[in-house]
């Protein structure tokens, strides 16, 4: 298609509203902006105001990107960490919100700058069933690992074998395996079952229900991963199409202001010596868990650059262990917010401490850093049996009996991962393999540009 004669081609993106689903489509979004696309991002009103302030505050000057939203119908007191209540509230209002806007952009528009294709987040499937409705291509995009996935749409077959009841939950604990080359998975850890209670779990059951039938009528599947990290997966998938990694920037995504000071901080501090730690945008830890952690970082005797959310401790004062900043002030930097991507790639870094998100685990193998891993719910645990356990490059914790990560737990996988080259070797590895994928003649290059092609059709 040539654009002189047709303009060119608009996407409407829609992510699920969390930090780590906005940030890899945001991303593939400014890819397809360098194409020639115009593009479209709707997020909710309550996470449009925190982005567009994030921006204010980091002077971003890309202005590229058309940013904008509609309600989620929460209350503005409402607790959007509770992704049932989220589900069950955005199903209700949104679907037609999403099809008004739709409208009224294509209106407003002249005949070459209409929406011609949606990408909507797999997560969010009654999106796809709006732009069915309104007769627009569609493509459904996946931001956690494809396996995953791959366990999702195997839901059928769970229960045909008696290994989850039709409510999804296990008939016994086992371990089980999708395929000899993927993580063992305990069915105790299923995704649905790592968030919230019973009548929470349930919810997000239903909803992954309804997602996996909605995602049957999209025109393509993509996700946020690469061929060679996950090859089986393909075999059980074989329509996912992996772009990744799409790595983060500061490019409209973060729903926090970043404070990049840090990386002057780091500059200043020697090769492979300060261990990150970051537990992403839903990570809550208790006071007693949130001072092990701090005393354990002293403990370790290394440098350390901590990410503290103001909400990381369920909205408690975050109230440091007595006399801990100045004892660590000559080595320790603690921040709200970080610009992740860069930090990791800093050569003073040596290791990541993270929730193990999908996000952070493809920015952290794409520059080639060690793991020590803390999942926290959701899919975390099963990218932990990736890391730890299939690609060989981190570690993990042993709480004690009281389910805490003791500081001297802590301080014992610090020096045992920071002392481990075979990880680090294994890291690099990897970080090459990450790296290789996104280049020219590159596995998902090619998918990208097959996908970009087919858009323009």
């Amino acid at each position: 298609m040539k654009e002189s004669v047709m303009g060119k081609p608009h996407v409407l993106v829609i992510p699920f509203p969390t930090q780590g689903h906005v940030m890899p489509l945001m991303e593939l979004s400014h890819s397809l902006i360098d194409c020639g696309f115009v593009v479209t991002f709707v997020n909710t009103d309550f996470n449009h105001r925190r982005i567009v302030e994030s921006i204010r505050q980091n002077d971003c000057q890309d202005r590229r990107i058309r940013l904008v939203s509609i309600p989620d119908g929460m209350a503005p007191g409402d607790d959007r960490n509770d992704l049932a209540k989220l589900c069950d509230t955005m199903l209700s209002v949104m679907p037609c919100l999403l099809e008004e806007l739709i409208l009224k952009i294509n209106h407003d528009s002249n005949d070459d700058d209409k929406i011609t294709f949606v990408i909507a987040d797999q997560s969010i499937g009654w999106a796809l069933e709006v732009a069915e409705k309104m007769g627009i291509r569609r493509a459904a995009f996946w931001p956690a690992a494809g396996c995953l996935l791959a366990l999702l749409f195997h839901i059928p077959k769970l229960i045909e074998s008696g290994i989850i009841s039709a409510n999804g939950i296990p008939i016994e604990n086992q371990m089980i395996k999708l395929s000899p080359e993927m993580p063992a998975m305990n069915t105790a850890h299923f995704v649905w079952l790592c968030i919230g209670d019973p009548a929470t779990q349930l919810s997000i059951y239903n909803t992954i229900l309804r997602n996996n039938k909605a995602v049957k009528h999209a025109d393509y599947l993509l996700c946020n991963s690469f061929y060679e990290l996950e090859p089986s997966v393909l075999t059980l998938v074989p329509n996912l199409k992996p772009l990744g990694p799409l790595l983060g920037s500061s490019r409209f995504a973060h729903l926090w202001p970043q404070d990049s000071t840090c990386l002057s901080w780091l500059d200043q501090q020697p090769p492979r010596s300060v261990i990150y730690i970051a537990f992403g945008s839903l990570t809550i830890l208790d006071k007693r868990q949130f001072d092990e952690l701090a005393l354990g970082l002293e403990l370790s005797g290394h440098r350390f650059l901590w990410v503290i959310r103001p909400d990381l401790t369920n909205g408690l004062a975050t109230g440091y262990p007595d006399g801990f900043e100045a004892r660590v002030a000559d080595r320790g930097m603690m921040i709200c917010w970080a610009p992740q991507k860069e930090v990791l790639a800093h050569p003073s870094v040596t290791c990541f401490l993270t929730h193990c998100g999908w996000n952070s685990t493809m920015e952290g193998l794409s520059m080639g850093v060690p793991f020590l891993c803390w999942p926290y719910f959701a899919d975390q645990f099963l990218n932990k049996s990736y890391i730890c356990d299939i690609w060989k490059v981190g570690l993990g914790f042993n709480p004690d009996e009281n389910g805490i990560i003791s500081k001297e737990e802590i301080n014992k996988k610090v020096k045992q991962i920071v002392g481990d080259e075979e990880i680090r070797v294994r890291a690099l590895k990897l970080k090459e393999t990450a790296m290789n994928s996104v280049s020219e003649g590159g596995s998902s290059l090619k998918n990208f540009e097959d996908f970009v092609e087919a858009m323009k059709c």
